[in-house]
């Protein structure tokens, strides 16, 4: 969606980004002594399902690392029972580069890849995407511009020759830059009155201080005012090179047609970036951000230290966090929440994978006169946790779930596999990642998950508390 704003905008591990709503009073669900046996029977039965998933999985998708006659890789899963392609890529850099006072150029630069390009202006070209049957968007996030395009593979020979004409002939024209600005303007605005973004943008600035995720990837009015066809193009040239790309292919096409495609679309690219450095950055914690309103819901953020994509803890931080608030009904955090207390509907914790920071996220909504009660409940689930870690039991179903539940959460369309191929390129993990991550997963031993609960849940967060002040410290 073109002009849209994203106030938190995030590389997820293993769930996508998770913002806190104002919902109604939540009720107050039955407790029964049985809760907890019938989530243990839920997590068997899922597990024993999931085993054998994976599997399946790794049997049916074989993953082709294609390289053109002009170098341009891309990975690449055949699937010809569907007359259907999707292509998805990524370029290094994303709203990280905007300069200062230019912040949302990315943004605004990505709403207007079918805006016209080549010899066609905006509506033509937009009924050119139409006769060809075929999709096309961009988005900029933090670290890198994304794209994609999905087409009738019967059609492919059109839609990627709009594909071509946008990746290397955009037009950047003043009226559909005035457009996209205008809609991206009126979503500021109506931000600007809407206390959870309100909150986001003063969060953002409370722990990241002065490095570019503190800034908001649309910009604000004055900086989205400033931005020139010129600002544009000198950002699509320093972005769009051969160098910082990733790309991800599934569906019917084959290797051979495939090459002859990648060099159609980015043969003819500038071979090298010229991005600007960014820091990596810690985030700032050990501090409460308030931003009071008078509401019936108190949204509660809690930030704790991450981890690095890389480093040899990264599956025990992920099963630690897993247990303690991502499953969704079986997370330690839910059951003490939710189903003992009643006081939300719904309390998760995230890992964040940021190229430049990571964190580990808790979010919940409550209602306001319980707010302090419910920040001490979510405080005392994550000490338990740093302290004594998890179960033996949690950790081995935890296992078993987790390895089962990614073909279901990763690979169920065309468009879902592009993103994920894309993702571990980015990651660096290998074309034979899927084959090996089960087993990456049950070498984690329990003295390790425990390490990484104390290493991440023993430092002071920083909170976030969205609502009326709270009746007592939190």
């Amino acid at each position: 969606m073109r002009g849209v704003p994203a106030w938190h905008r995030q590389r997820s591990v293993q769930h996508p980004s998770t913002v806190s709503a104002f919902r109604a009073d939540p009720p107050s669900p039955t407790r029964g002594e049985g809760k907890g046996a019938l989530h243990a029977i839920a997590t068997l039965l899922l597990s024993i399902l999931f085993l054998i998933l994976p599997a399946l999985a790794a049997r049916a998708m074989d993953i082709q690392e294609v390289t053109s006659p002009k170098g341009i890789t891309a990975w690449l899963v055949e699937d010809h029972s569907v007359p259907i392609v999707t292509i998805r890529f990524v370029f290094d850099g994303g709203s990280t580069q905007d300069p200062a006072g230019k912040e949302g150029l990315a943004n605004l630069m990505t709403g207007l890849f079918d805006e016209g390009a080549g010899d066609f202006d905006s509506d033509a070209f937009q009924v050119k995407l139409d006769d060809a049957g075929a999709e096309m968007g961009f988005d900029a996030q933090r670290d890198g511009t994304y794209g994609s395009m999905r087409m009738l593979s019967e059609q492919k020979d059109a839609a990627f020759d709009l594909l071509t004409l946008a990746v290397n002939r955009p037009r950047f024209d003043q009226a559909p830059i005035d457009r996209i600005r205008a809609q991206i303007l009126s979503g500021i605005i109506a931000n600007e009155r809407d206390p959870n973004a309100i909150a986001q943008r003063k969060w953002l600035r409370a722990i990241y201080g002065e490095h570019p995720y503190a800034r908001p990837d649309e910009g604000t009015r004055q900086s989205i005012a400033t931005i020139t066809p010129d600002d544009i193009r000198a950002f699509y040239k320093a972005s769009f090179a051969r160098d910082g790309l990733h790309v991800a292919v599934v569906g019917d096409i084959d290797a051979a047609t495939l090459k002859g495609k990648l060099d159609q679309v980015f043969g003819n690219l500038p071979q090298k970036q010229a991005l600007a450095p960014v820091a990596d950055t810690a985030l700032k914690l050990g501090q409460q951000v308030e931003v009071n309103y008078d509401l019936p819901q108190t949204s509660l953020q809690l930030a704790f230290p991450g981890v690095q994509r890389n480093a040899p803890d990264f599956f025990a931080a992920v099963l630690m966090n897993e247990i303690l608030g991502g499953g969704t009904f079986t997370s330690r955090l839910y059951d003490e929440v939710r189903e003992k207390r009643g006081l939300a509907y719904g309390v998760d914790s995230n890992l964040v994978d940021h190229q430049h920071a990571n964190a580990l996220i808790v979010t919940t909504a409550t209602r306001s006169d319980r707010a302090f009660e419910t920040l001490g409940i979510v405080r005392k689930v994550v000490k338990d946790m740093a302290e004594q870690g998890p179960t033996e039991a949690e950790l081995e179903a935890t296992k078993k779930y987790m390895i089962g539940a990614y073909p279901i959460n990763n690979l169920d369309s065309s468009s879902a596999i592009a993103a994920t191929l894309v993702e571990l390129q980015l990651d660096k993990l290998g074309i034979d990642y899927m084959q090996r991550r089960a087993a990456l997963i049950n070498a984690v031993t329990l003295d390790q998950v425990k390490a990484a609960a104390k290493k991440l849940l023993s430092a002071e967060p920083a909170i976030m508390i969205v609502g009326p002040a709270l009746g007592g410290k939190g």
